[in-house]
């Protein structure tokens, strides 16, 4: 039996285990458990990992911080507008010219092709539509990449189109950094809750940048194929999925291998993800990679001047962020073939000017290493080398002289002619200069070989007639006489010599077509074009004006003055009247911005431009209504809501304006059938029925638009009676017929009135003309004022390229006559220089010349009603002096506004500037 020892027995294996530890004299080792080592060791590395976990996930947390603490926000993208380039079309729908920094156009989501998606998306992101903004595969696989690269090569990109978008839209930064690449991953899966996966590709197609100056797919397929979205084959679809990764290297012109290689490798891709067929994709590689040449719009031929003046209108009243990013569809008034029409001409009146005036100015370059013996070789290689330059029209060429004697030159033909290009090509071409042209030049300088020269090849094959770029400056403005659109615009020669529109930005003297609104001023007054004024010598202090015939015809009717153009007599006319009351009217019109209260001025010694005479003139044949000349018809935003037309006429229902006439339109249905051009406007009030007008059936109420009939409303402001303006087309009519603006009328078989303008010394040439429904003015001159030449008038220069321009606005058009308005009765009468027609008012006789006053001291005007007492002694350089309202006398008789003698006359005021003498004729 066995017996178990007690506590104290020494047999105990307690006391055992303490004799092994306390024995170590005896050679036995003693260790504790093993699984007390592994708690211990497990105990430490938990420990351990904790606190390692725990600062990792702070410096996660801090890093994470960090990196989204800038973060955008994405909520922005849900309104996602992209900066667009604004269009200017021409009065036929036709581009002419873009208004942009970035060259976008929008492409929503529903109108791009499925192929072209597809593109995108095999070469940029398989897996687009199925993952939530990243990609972690790709995410590993580009690491694993990159780590087996080797240093110094670009990392391989993983980004998704989601990231692209974030990194495109938000960021704005491509640089290569792992915060950015975090941050790029973190806003994508921001925006994939946000948005869509159509609209994170929509916003991708319309952002990316495709080279060649092309922004978002649609701009691209017009930059590469000159085609839209809808048109594009797989091949060229594939191609523009191509470009994102780098539109330099795959630049189909510069570099087409590496860019067909790219394509094809976007087809096997769509081929892979099903997007074609795997027999397409074979197809569609076979293809050649033709890039067509697309010449981006702005501006049309011969519409810079035009296109120009209508962005400045645009940046002024919007913005350039607007104007250049807005998206703005502006509809103008050019009328395309008449704005090339008015170029050719104003430039053949300058070069027939140039020629007459200004002599043979010798080549504009000389090629010492050019000899008569020398090879076509020789010469075309030297001449290939000679920039082009500005200003030189696109039918000219540049030509070497080869033998001076014959006039033989030799030029390049076929080659694409690039203003300001270093080097120019084509196929050696031999003629000979016109032998007029030879006499020419050997009357201010000979030619020699070698010398490079513009010439412009002729019919005859065999010869070309020398040219040379006048120094000489014109401008033409032609617009509706009652609406005020501006249909052709040309500001001088060339715009790419100088941008600086002389029709709205140069301020000349008007001459002599300042003239007519003094009579207008006149008839306003009850003056009777019959009425005679002393056409006799008067001086004012230092002041002699004078008649540009230098003759005097005594007693004249203001028809015979306009007609001939007297300065005389408009001298006194405007003192009788008013030269503050002339001032008002001209102000009131338009024509000036201001005007300095002197004599001098009402013969055109003020500072107007073409544009501005152009809308005075259309005031006249508008019946004294306000015209205000406009170049934009309307202007739309990306929306195609109209935020801009010009105001003063508005199509309204025609019992609304009936309503408005009698002032009595009870609140109701509206009455506008098209807005007037005010956005947002209330609608007027309908009309009440007329007393026995059947009453309308509350069951079928009245329709705008359909049962009512359309009605233009004119808003304008009145600044002259009908009658009064009538009176002075009726006396610039025979200004055509038989007076100094013969010339312009020549072959014109229609009712035309216009006035011929001269400053002094012959700085300006004018003429101001216009038809019942077209206005056009010309002016010619230097840029820098200087005589046109003795005799140079406005009639004599301007003229004939006036006539010129209205045989092309006015082809096709019907002949109208100009309305006679109520109240005037047509009279043919004698003036005593011949038989005349003249409109006169109820109160008027015709062909009668009444006394004005019964004040014959009166007769003889003072210095003191001029201002001419503040005048310098010199007639060409007199200071705007000082005011006069004007009293002076007609040969009849004073005016009743003349002060009694020994009354002082009023403070005078100031009027700053220099004024020459005027119109001469």
């Amino acid at each position: 039996m066995t017996r178990t020892p007690s506590s104290g027995d020494s047999g105990s294996s307690s006391d055992r285990k303490e004799e092994r530890t306390s024995s170590p004299r005896q050679g036995v080792t003693l260790r504790r458990p093993r699984f007390r080592q592994w708690r211990g060791l497990l105990g430490t590395v938990a420990a351990v990992s904790l606190v390692g976990a725990t600062g990792a996930s702070l410096l996660v947390w801090h890093q994470y911080e960090g990196i989204v603490a800038d973060l955008p926000t994405v909520e922005g993208l849900r309104t996602y507008q992209p900066p667009v380039m604004s269009r200017l079309y021409a009065s036929d729908d036709k581009v002419i010219a873009e208004l942009a920094d970035e060259r976008r156009v929008f492409a929503p989501y529903s109108a791009i092709p499925d192929r072209v998606k597809n593109a995108f998306i095999a070469a940029e992101d398989q897996k687009f539509w199925t993952h939530k903004g990243v990609d972690p595969v790709a995410i590993m696989r580009a690491g694993l990449t990159d780590l087996t690269r080797g240093k110094g090569r670009r990392p391989i990109g993983a980004s998704t189109i989601t990231q692209q978008v974030a990194r495109i839209m938000l960021l704005g930064s491509n640089a290569v950094s792992i915060k950015r690449k975090a941050q790029e991953a973190f806003l994508a899966m921001r925006i994939e809750q946000v948005l869509p996966k159509e609209k994170i590709l929509e916003i991708y197609l319309n952002e990316i940048y495709m080279g060649s100056g092309a922004y978002g797919i649609a701009a691209a397929a017009q930059t590469y194929f000159n085609k839209p979205l809808d048109q594009l084959d797989d091949a060229e679809a594939a191609f523009l999925g191509a470009l994102p990764k780098s539109p330099t290297n795959y630049n189909p012109v510069r570099y087409p291998d590496a860019a067909r290689g790219r394509r094809n490798w976007v087809l096997e891709r769509m081929a892979e993800t099903g997007a074609i067929t795997h027999d397409a994709a074979k197809a569609a590689e076979a293809e050649p990679l033709i890039p067509h040449a697309f010449v981006r719009p702005g501006p049309a031929p011969g519409s810079e001047w035009f296109a120009e003046e209508v962005r400045r209108e645009l940046l002024e009243r919007y913005g350039q962020n607007t104007t250049l990013q807005g998206g703005l569809e502006v509809h103008t008034s050019l009328d395309p073939s008449l704005q090339l029409a008015a170029q050719n001409t104003l430039r053949q009146g300058l070069m027939a000017y140039d020629r007459a005036h200004g002599g043979w100015r010798g080549p504009i370059k000389h090629l010492s290493e050019v000899t008569a013996a020398s090879s076509p070789e020789d010469w075309s290689a030297a001449l290939q080398a000679v920039p082009v330059p500005l200003g030189m029209l696109d039918q000219w060429r540049l030509a070497v002289v080869l033998d001076p004697g014959k006039g033989r030159i030799g030029w390049l033909e076929g080659a694409i002619v690039r203003r300001g290009a270093p080097s120019q090509g084509g196929t050696p071409q031999t003629a000979q200069i016109l032998e007029r042209d030879l006499a020419w030049t050997r009357r201010f300088r000979l030619l020699k070989a070698g010398d490079v020269v513009m010439v412009e090849p002729q019919a005859q094959g065999d010869r070309v007639a020398l040219m040379q770029i006048p120094h000489v400056e014109g401008a033409v403005v032609t617009m509706n006489a009652h609406t005020g659109r501006v249909m052709a615009l040309v500001g001088g020669w060339s715009f790419q010599i100088s941008q600086f529109d002389r029709a709205t930005q140069a301020l000349r003297q008007p001459g002599s077509s300042f003239k007519p609104f003094v009579y207008l001023q006149a008839m306003e007054q009850g003056i009777s074009p019959s009425q005679a004024f002393d056409d006799s010598p008067v001086s004012y202090g230092s002041w002699h004006p004078n008649n540009y015939e230098k003759d005097f015809w005594g007693p004249t009717s203001l028809h015979d003055a306009l007609r001939e153009s007297r300065n005389l007599v408009t001298i006194r006319l405007a003192a009788h009247i008013g030269i503050k009351n002339v001032a008002d009217l001209a102000t009131r019109i338009g024509l000036v911005d201001s005007m300095p209260h002197v004599l001098p001025a009402a013969l055109g010694a003020v500072e107007t431009t073409v544009l501005k005479e152009a809308g005075a003139y259309a005031t006249l044949a508008a019946g004294g209504r306000k015209i205000t000349p406009t170049l934009i018809d309307d202007v739309q935003d990306r929306q195609g809501k109209v935020i801009w037309r010009p105001e003063g006429l508005s199509l309204v229902s025609v019992a609304a304006q009936e309503a408005a006439a009698q002032k009595a339109a009870p609140a109701g249905e509206p009455d506008a059938i098209f807005p007037g051009g005010k956005p947002d406007a209330a609608p007027a009030p309908a009309p009440a029925s007329s007393p026995g007008a059947p009453a309308t059936s509350p069951q079928t109420p009245s329709l705008p638009g359909v049962d009512d009939q359309p009605a233009v409303q004119d808003d304008r402001p009145r600044v002259a009676s009908e009658q009064s303006a009538f009176q002075i087309t009726a006396m610039l009519q025979d200004v055509i017929r038989r007076g100094t603006g013969v010339s312009a009328g020549k072959g014109l078989d229609m009712p035309i009135a216009g006035k011929t303008g001269t400053s002094q010394n012959f700085n300006d040439a004018w003429f101001a003309g216009y038809t019942p429904d077209l206005v056009t003015v010309v002016w010619i001159g230097f840029d820098s004022p200087q005589s046109l030449g003795k005799n140079e008038t406005g009639g004599a220069i301007a003229g004939p390229i006036w006539n010129k321009v209205m045989k092309t606005a006015t082809d096709g058009r019907p002949k109208l006559d100009f309305p006679v308005p109520e109240g005037l009765t047509l009279v043919r009468y004698d003036t005593g220089r011949g038989v005349a027609i003249d409109a006169f008012k109820p109160d008027q006789i015709p062909g009668v010349s009444v006394s004005l006053s019964n004040n014959a001291s009166s007769q003889e005007l003072t210095a003191a009603d001029t201002g001419a007492e503040n005048m310098p002694d010199s007639e060409s350089d007199m200071a705007a002096g000082g005011a006069a309202s004007g009293s002076g006398n007609a040969a009849g008789g004073g005016n009743s506004a003349s002060p009694a003698p020994g009354t002082p006359r009023p403070a005078q005021e100031p009027s700053g500037g220099d004024i020459g003498m005027g119109g001469l004729y």
